[in-house]
């Protein structure tokens, strides 16, 4: 057998038509229907990568006297990759975008969730209301605001559910699909940097109106107030954050960039249950000691400590994990 029957026999055992092929190889399907039928010789480079998306050797693409198909003994047999469509990443594109609104709404409305508590704190302790509708009228609203958020961003989970694979498992794009996510990703880049730098810029700023407070010695009431502007600030920096990042990410989903390589999932499946149960305990802390203490104006802090722990202990496990590599 050789080589151009040996690359037909290959594709059509695993299922692909030469325009996937080609896709993965970074050629045309013209190349690839010229190399099954004889007309031309793939390139080394060609056959190497020929040789690692088959799961075969280079000896057997190469010599004609080779006729069996070897596995490489570390790799076992091959997995069967979902193959994308360029209607199916349309659809995803398109919910994506859609539901990076309402998930930066929901994200910023927990941050800004306690705000209201927070007023009516501050309105209990300067004596104009009673402090029991004070704690009772503002940990509804809280109560409320985080509810509906939880339950907006379980439903765009819900919705985004079928396309779970792209984060997870191993796929492929079919002819013309990668076009598509690069074309969409790099037409959002420039919004994109703008809102990362706005974004910034609210979380940077949002403290300036407590660090007056202080400077200026202004009553509980105004701290209170600051407290609340802190927090709204920082719901708007993110809501930039989420946004922007929802959208970009769903087009590096597609084309396994960033936090999407191979690498990358299989290092989130690892730390997955990992991250779930610290997230899940830093809630708990923090409600319980707002509850207790009824201090939701300093008990925010917890977050920014959290998220800064948390990327302490993501780099101690990288460098643990390059460590053993």
């Amino acid at each position: 057998m050789i080589l151009s029957e040996k690359i037909s026999m290959l594709r059509k055992r695993a299922g692909w038509p030469q325009e996937e092929l080609a896709e993965k190889l970074g050629v045309s399907r013209q190349s690839v229907s010229k190399w099954e039928g004889g007309a031309s010789v793939p390139d080394l480079d060609k056959i190497l990568r020929m040789s690692e998306i088959f799961g075969v050797s280079t000896d057997f693409l190469l010599k004609d006297e080779l006729e069996e198909t070897p596995l490489f003994a570390e790799e076992g047999p091959r997995r069967e990759e979902r193959s994308v469509s360029a209607e199916e990443a349309n659809r995803f594109l398109e919910l994506n975008t859609r539901l990076a609104r309402r998930t930066a709404f929901a994200v910023a409305a927990l941050i800004c969730s306690p705000v209201t508590l927070i007023l009516l704190s501050g309105l209990a302790d300067a004596g104009r209301i009673p402090e029991e509708t004070a704690a009772g009228a503002g940990t509804a609203v809280l109560l409320l605001i985080a509810g509906a958020a939880v339950a907006a961003l379980v439903l765009g989970g819900m919705k985004l559910a079928s396309y779970e694979y792209l984060e997870k498992e191993d796929f492929s794009l079919q002819y013309g699909v990668r076009g598509i996510a690069e074309k969409k990703k790099a037409e959002f880049e420039g919004p994109r940097r703008a809102c990362t730098a706005a974004g910034i810029a609210l979380c940077i700023v949002s403290v300036v109106p407590l660090l007056m407070a202080g400077a200026l010695r202004a009553g509980d009431m105004a701290a209170m107030l600051c407290v609340g502007v802190l927090l709204i600030l920082v719901a708007a920096g993110v809501w930039l954050f989420v946004w922007s990042g929802c959208i970009y990410g769903g087009c590096q989903k597609l084309l396994r960039e960033g936090e999407y390589t191979e690498e990358e999932k299989q290092k989130n499946k690892r730390r997955g249950p990992l991250a779930g149960a610290y997230w899940c305990t830093v809630t708990a802390v923090y409600l319980a000691v707002s509850f207790y203490s009824e201090a939701w104006d300093r008990t925010w802090a917890v977050w920014p400590c959290a998220g800064v722990l948390f990327a302490a202990l993501s780099g101690v496990l990288d460098a643990l994990e390059n460590r053993k590599k």
